[in-house]
């Protein structure tokens, strides 16, 4: 089984949990093949290649993000960190200025009948927060795939992070029971 996790994450917190997500993967199914990409590294041939494909991002303005919320978030950090020098600064991820999900969906073509996904976000714990995992997961199905799990969220303490305690064993264990 060839498994390959898609993520965008501007701090950090959305790949932690995609990576969790692999390990959660590869204790279930050792024999898998995984790959745990950003949408920079994930191409049509990696892609395509996927048995179960596993998209996820950071929920800005109640949904995934665009060009103009990832450059707000970014903005809006530096300007906190300035603002307030006993706050420590959150350092953006490489690449977090590039493209999203949302953009990376434009280029991912239609799946083969049959290829199966799954959606999860990161997002605040408030009621407006909102999620993109559903957002994720209508984008997975216009494309054909066949979504194996509800999309799931996991939630941060702030903006910028860190994740809530026993998020990452919740991810873990989310994606253990992928199918």
């Amino acid at each position: 089984m060839r498994v390959v996790i898609v993520y965008e994450s501007l701090f950090g917190n959305t790949r932690q949990v995609a990576e969790a997500i692999s390990d959660g993967v590869r204790e279930s199914r050792p024999d898998a093949e995984i790959d745990c990409l950003t949408v920079e590294e994930a191409n049509a041939e990696r892609v395509g290649a996927a048995d179960l494909l596993v998209v996820g991002g950071p929920t800005h303005m109640r949904g995934m993000t665009s060009g103009l919320t990832r450059k707000m978030g970014l903005q809006a950090e530096q300007k906190e960190s300035e603002g307030d020098q006993e706050k420590p600064r959150h350092e953006p991820e490489e690449g977090a200025e590039g493209p999203g999900v949302r953009d990376w969906f434009h280029g991912l073509s239609k799946t083969r009948n049959g290829a199966r996904a799954a959606a999860f976000d990161t997002r605040a714990d408030f009621r407006l927060a909102g999620g993109a995992a559903h957002a994720i997961a209508r984008k997975l199905r216009s494309h054909g795939y066949q979504l194996t799990a509800e999309p799931e969220g996991f939630i941060i303490e702030d903006t910028e992070g860190p994740l809530r305690e026993g998020e990452l064993d919740r991810a873990k264990a989310w994606g253990a029971a992928l199918d």
